[in-house]
């Protein structure tokens, strides 16, 4: 007899829809699925007490119950004491902090997963989100990466995802925990590339903004998508610890999938557009736009760029590095354009 699950998600209203309705329904995990959320004030009342009454997000998913056994819980050691399963959903910039406030509520045998893109810098070069979390937490942690924007999931709309796990059976487990008729997951032990997929292909979304915002069209978005593809293969194979890059892992829907869909939908091609259209500074569409949610692609192409820049190997990958200079050093958007033309790829 294998006593059931507890699990915790750490952010992310969309997922809980899911977790919350597999976690009444399946026998291994417990009902109750406690959600940490950051407390803010909206319209002089609490966030949690609003989801823990109306069973909504309606700050940052508006229209979406919630199942009546997912709890929001203000206080992460709280939501996090007991848990076996944690689901992690913030923005990347927070991680850090937030493993350090549950380091002591969670046992070693716990499990985690994160739905995080990003990644950090760390002294050796390039750190994953996911090694943050193990090294601080010290549990093992799958990555859950696809075309997957939180709407739709939340809609029901059909949709695939890739979970990349280490251990296999851990990836399994949380299989079972989010699989849906409609949200479809297959699982690849190429974890780093499944997660490495999910921070790069921001960055090409904020080129395939820029390009909307100079209104190029559709050839030159494919072309965009595709080299920023080439990029984001050729930036994993160097970064890989051991030659474990399968190339078939971009194949899946962490990789072009998900590159398409954050291509044409997506926040981050929606900011890169208004940048192009008002001149005004990342920062303040950021505010303007996204009623309090984080931007990933400019800040992941500034690690990306950092980590170019220390190993001397800015010229290989032109789109990354434009993407960043338009964000970052005042070069004129048309940048772009020049980028695609000269690319190594076309020599």
């Amino acid at each position: 007899y294998l006593s059931k699950k507890n699990t915790c998600i750490i952010g992310g209203s969309a997922i809980a829809r899911i977790i919350g309705n597999n976690a009444k329904s399946l026998q291994r995990f417990a009902t109750t699925v406690k959600m940490w959320v950051y407390e803010e004030n909206v319209n002089g009342r609490n966030l949690t007490e609003i989801i823990n009454t109306e069973h909504e997000n309606v700050k940052y998913l508006p229209g979406y119950k919630l199942p009546e056994n997912v709890v929001a819980v203000p206080q992460l050691s709280e939501a996090a004491q007991g848990a076996d399963l944690l689901v992690f959903v913030v923005p990347h910039q927070f991680i850090r902090k937030l493993c350090d406030e549950m380091v002591g509520c969670v046992s070693s045998k716990a499990r985690g997963i994160t739905l995080i893109k990003g990644i950090d810098e760390g002294p050796e070069g390039l750190k994953l989100i996911s090694d943050i979390i193990r090294e601080k937490m010290e549990i093992d942690v799958s990555v859950l990466m696809g075309a997957n924007i939180a709407n739709e999931v939340a809609a029901e709309k059909f949709c695939e995802t890739t979970i990349g796990s280490r251990i296999m059976e851990n990836g399994l487990l949380f299989k079972e925990l989010l699989q849906t008729p409609n949200f479809r997951i297959t699982v690849v032990e190429d974890a780093d590339t499944v997660e490495l997929c999910g921070a790069l292909k921001n960055i090409v979304a904020v080129g395939a903004g820029f390009c909307d915002g100079l209104r190029c069209g559709d050839n030159t978005k494919a072309a965009v998508i595709r080299l920023g593809l080439m990029e984001m293969i050729a930036f994993a194979k160097l970064f890989s610890k051991n030659d474990s890059v399968s190339t078939a892992t971009f194949l899946e829907s962490c990789g072009v999938a998900d590159l398409i869909t954050t291509c044409y939908g997506g926040r981050n091609r929606r900011v890169a557009e208004a940048f192009a259209k008002t001149g005004k500074s990342i920062e303040e569409l950021e505010k303007e736009m996204l009623n309090g949610q984080k931007l990933q692609g400019p800040a992941t192409s500034a690690e990306v760029y950092h980590i170019l820049k220390q190993k001397n190997l800015v010229d290989k990958f032109p789109l990354f590095t434009a993407v960043y200079q338009i964000c970052f050093e005042g070069k004129p958007v048309q940048e772009m354009i020049s980028c695609l033309q000269s690319h190594p790829e076309h020599m």
